[in-house]
């Protein structure tokens, strides 16, 4: 709203009107905003519920070791986070722009169905929400954002095009008109761009078509996966807000670089035009996870919950599918990847011990991080262990910091995948 605003004042030469259309000062102090709306309102929100005695049940002593320190601590702290993002974008924002409706509507939507998850399990039934809505409705978000991208004109890009000159020289321009795409980034090679439609030659005619249902279904995967991973990360005080703030840097970056066609052609890759506000948005999740953690770090005194956790892993989904570098997910978040990953292991591999008459595990624990924080005798003597590592137990807080500095080299070496082709 203020952007429009502002706008409206520049035609009266009002000074420092036009600063709004500078996405380094918009995306700043939206930031600062986020920051500072996510800090207030974390300590009002925080006595509030304390006042209702809506907190956190005491954690299964056999999981979580420090449990018993946690029993009273608020949870549905997410509510925080998606207050802190939205009234930033709201107020700074260009609400007419399709990317950054559609991040607030991914903010808003799974938030809703993390908020419904945490408040059946605190008022009706402790195991929650059915996996099986979450799954829908993160499966209706994932086709929705994908079919938007796929009808909406204004959800265009214009591919960069490498020619050399004189033998020897290459320039990387970029196509003089905006076109709907399928294409996308593939990280550590040197011709870097794919297109989905490509996969589908053998249809002719019917290829572009084909990429796009591909594309749409890849979205709601995509979606689905980082989501649920962001999920599996939320088991530690300051875990999963650290990663993802520390993720959201990294693709507030790559959306930057990818919004400015000067940065677009000198790094070789495909401009996409009015990305620009998902640099204001991602700034503005940035600002607010920083703002939670002044109060989720250990020891925590409020839980985000399924309510955060949800959003946090849709919005790091999406943002990576507006800007076309989907396909560097796996390394920003290497983190998530891995949670998901020893939980599919865990699950399986225990489902066929237990066909065997056996007691298998891959790891003493899963979710990973988990496995780091079981004391020595606390595990059965019966389970064959496969991979028993490490052997005492780490404190939450060490496990927490190590895991924010993989996420960190991660992220940079996500980056530096623009240059290292």
């Amino acid at each position: 709203m203020l952007y429009y605003l502002f706008r409206y004042l520049e035609q009266f030469g009002i000074s420092g009107a036009g600063m709004w259309q500078y996405i380094s000062f918009r995306g700043l102090l939206t930031l600062v905003m986020s920051l500072l709306i996510s800090m207030w309102l974390g300590q009002h929100f925080i006595e509030w519920m304390r006042n209702r005695n809506i907190s956190e049940s005491q954690r299964d002593a056999s999981i979580d070791p420090y449990g018993v320190e946690k029993k009273g601590v608020p949870t549905m702290g997410g509510l925080i986070i998606i207050v802190a993002i939205i009234i930033p974008c709201l107020m700074l924002g260009r609400l007419r722009n399709i990317y950054m409706l559609l991040m607030l509507a991914t903010t808003a939507w799974l938030g809703f169905i993390g908020f419904l998850d945490d408040y059946i399990k605190l008022k009706i039934n402790k195991d929650g929400l059915k996996p099986i809505y979450k799954l829908a409705g993160q499966a209706i978000l994932g086709l929705t954002v994908g079919l938007t991208l796929w009808l909406s004109p204004d959800a265009v890009i214009r591919e960069n095009i490498t020619i050399t000159r004189q033998g020897a020289t290459e320039t990387v321009i970029h196509k003089s008109e905006p076109v709907k795409s399928t294409i996308t980034t593939i990280p550590f090679v040197k011709n870097n761009n794919l297109s989905y439609s490509n996969l589908f030659h053998f249809l002719g005619k019917y290829r572009t078509a084909a990429g796009w249902v591909f594309f749409v279904f890849l979205v709601t995967f995509v979606v689905m996966a980082v989501s649920n991973g962001s999920n599996l990360n939320d088991g530690m005080d300051g875990m999963c807000a650290g990663n993802s703030a520390i993720m959201g840097v990294a693709l507030a970056i790559l959306a930057y670089v990818s919004s400015h066609i000067e940065l677009a052609g000198y790094l070789n890759i495909m401009f996409v035009p009015g990305s620009e506000e998902v640099v204001v948005f991602m700034l503005a999740f940035v600002g607010a996870l920083i703002g939670f953690l002044w109060y989720n770090a250990y020891p925590a005194q409020v839980f985000m919950g399924d309510t955060g956790s949800l959003a946090i892993g849709g919005i790091i989904a999406v943002t990576a599918i507006i800007i076309h570098k989907e396909l560097l997910l796996p390394v920003i978040c290497f983190v998530f990847v891995m949670e998901s990953i020893s939980v599919l292991l865990q699950t399986n591999v225990a489902k066929m011990g237990n066909k065997r008459g056996k007691k298998w595990r891959v790891f003493k624990r899963a979710p990973i991080h988990d496995a780091f924080r079981i004391k020595p005798g606390q595990l059965s003597s019966e389970l064959k262990i496969f991979f028993n590592w490490p052997s005492g137990c780490w404190l939450e807080s060490k496990i927490t910091t190590r895991f924010w500095i993989v996420t960190i080299l991660m992220a940079a070496l996500a980056i530096v995948t623009l240059k290292m082709r």
